[in-house]
């Protein structure tokens, strides 16, 4: 079974890292500026959603809906790079968001989903991540982690639930779908298309950063067979054979879409889900590091779109917990610091 890389481990790679860096950038260098600057793009795997304190706090009145957590990849390595500098500070600017689609990064404004406390008439619209990382000349790193939402990757995990509760194959149903909507071959062609202008328009906005885009988790277990069928802490009511498609035919082909239009732009791809196999949602509860359908997460997150208060869980939609957040820092803060060394 493969493990993440360890706290010590890690710990020794980033002190490494920093010492190299310290040589190459001395602190006294006159052009150097005073920081780097990081800016944080993504979804909810990268916000956050439930794995810690929201940022800002329940009650700050700038909330914004997108469910930013301590906890979350960009919070710890954030953490590890205040304590082992590379060189100098990086200061880091989180505008991932819960809900967004590739489109949201660059090019649209997006209306927030969170279910914790909204107001009264709903989330306003937000401003691209882009915008509100403030992008520019002066940007050195871009991490960027989306893509599931466009397929959309949870809306064909419930649709297969459903399908599943009736005996029926959603393989079939995405590979060859009603008239009117789109196949998954379709779909990941599409996701394709809007990565390359995410990616383009990220590039346009911050013309001298070095762009690390970020893959999914191992989210589904190597056989479906492996979950017990029925089992909201796991997948639920989705068939054995459905598992294996979605976790061959939708993640792994999303990951390879992901790495390929990442490669093309000359850009680092952080592969984070080779080192989770093995720790997927139908793993024991110590042992995973998504939480399945319904699962463990902090007090203040409710059981939205699922009823998970019957067996006294909440609604957590095969989401990385801590423990994924974790293994994806030691993998994005090493990726960091390597792009830093080659500015």
């Amino acid at each position: 079974m493969r493990h993440h890389v360890s706290r010590s481990r890690g710990r020794a790679i980033a002190a490494g890292l920093a010492l190299t860096a310290a040589a190459l950038f001395p602190s006294g260098s006159a052009d150097a500026a005073d920081q780097y600057e990081w800016a944080a793009l993504g979804d909810s795997y990268t916000a956050g959603v439930f794995v810690g304190e929201p940022q800002p706090a329940l009650g700050d009145v700038s909330r914004d809906g997108c469910d930013r957590t301590a906890n979350a990849y960009p919070d710890l390595v954030d953490r590890e790079l205040a304590e082992f500098p590379p060189g100098k500070p990086v200061r880091l600017t989180n505008a991932g968001c819960g809900g967004a689609t590739i489109a949201d990064i660059a090019k649209n404004k997006q209306t927030p989903i969170s279910p914790v406390d909204p107001p009264s008439g709903g989330w306003a619209a937000v401003d691209p991540q882009t915008q509100r990382a403030k992008l520019g000349d002066g940007t050195d790193i871009v991490t960027v982690g989306v893509g599931g939402n466009s397929l959309p990757f949870g809306g064909i995990l419930l649709k297969c639930l459903e399908l599943g509760h009736g005996g029926k194959s959603c393989r079939d149903h995405y590979t060859n779908p009603p008239e009117g909507e789109e196949s998954i071959q379709d779909r990941l062609a599409r996701v394709q298309d809007e990565y390359i202008e995410m990616l383009a328009l990220v590039h346009q906005a911050a013309p001298n950063a070095k762009v690390i885009t970020v893959g999914y988790p191992a989210v589904l277990p190597e056989e479906g067979s492996a979950c017990n069928r029925g089992d909201l802490t796991q997948l639920g009511s989705i068939a054995p054979a459905d598992v294996d498609w979605l976790r061959d035919g939708v993640l792994k082909q999303l990951n390879t879409t992901i790495q390929r239009v990442t490669e093309f732009f000359g850009d680092r791809y952080v592969d984070v889900h080779s080192s989770s196999v093995g720790h997927d949602v139908c793993q024991p509860a110590e042992t995973k590091w998504v939480e399945g359908l319904c699962g463990n997460a902090e007090a203040y997150w409710p059981g939205a779109l699922l009823n998970c208060a019957a067996i006294d869980r909440r609604s957590t939609l095969v989401h990385p917990n801590a423990a994924g957040h974790e293994n994806t820092a030691a993998h994005v803060e090493r990726a960091i610091r390597i792009a830093l060394l080659e500015r």
